[in-house]
C-alpha cells in the first residue's frame, strides 16, 4: 500500500476531500540555490491538489491523516494510461504505413489510433452509475488512519508552506 500524509478539507458521509501538499525529496524548494526544482516551482507554482478518498475512519475536517492506494492499482493504471495508447499508436502507424505510402496518412492514422487508445482506456476504467460517472473502487484512495502521532506534516506546517 502506497501511503501519503494529507489534510481533510471536506468530509461528507463515507468520502473525504483531501489536500496533499507537493513536496520534493530534499525539501530545499525555499532556497534560492541548489537544484532547478525551485525555479520550476516559481514558474509553475507549488500548488496543492485536492482529491476524494474513501473515509473509513470517519475523519473530520482539519484532521491530519494517512491516505493510501494499492500498488497494483497504481501499476494497472500506469499500464492503461501509457502502454495501451502507445500500442494503439504503433498498430495504427504500422497499419497505415502498410496500406498507404503517403506519410501524411500515416501521421493521421497514428494520431487517430492514439486518441482511440485513450478513449478505450477511459471507457474501460470508468463505470457509468446512477449518479453519473464513477471510477472503479479499485482505483480509489482510502483514508487509513489518523496521522497525529506519526512523523509527518502538521496543519501548521502546511499553512506556512502555502
Amino acid at each position: 500500500m502506497m501511503e501519503e500524509y494529507a489534510i481533510v478539507t471536506k468530509s461528507t458521509g463515507t468520502t473525504a476531500t483531501l489536500e496533499v501538499e507537493r513536496r520534493t525529496a530534499c525539501g530545499l524548494c525555499g532556497q534560492k540555490r541548489g537544484c532547478g526544482n525551485a525555479t520550476w516551482g516559481k514558474m509553475l507554482g507549488h500548488n496543492s491538489h485536492d482529491f476524494i478518498a474513501e473515509n473509513q475512519i470517519n475523519a473530520q475536517v482539519g484532521d491530519s491523516v494517512v491516505v493510501g492506494i494499492d500498488e497494483k492499482a497504481v501499476l494497472g493504471s500506469v499500464f492503461y494510461l501509457y502502454v495501451v495508447p502507445l500500442i494503439s499508436l504503433l498498430i495504427g502507424t504500422l497499419a497505415a504505413d502498410y496500406l498507404f505510402k503517403n506519410q501524411f496518412y500515416v501521421f493521421l492514422s497514428a494520431a487517430l489510433a492514439l486518441v482511440l487508445g485513450f478513449l478505450w482506456v477511459k471507457g474501460h476504467l470508468i463505470a457509468h452509475g446512477k449518479s453519473g460517472v464513477v471510477f472503479s473502487k479499485k482505483y480509489q484512495a482510502v483514508v487509513l488512519r489518523l496521522a497525529d502521532n506519526e512523523v509527518g506534516p502538521s496543519r501548521l506546517e502546511l499553512d506556512k508552506a502555502a
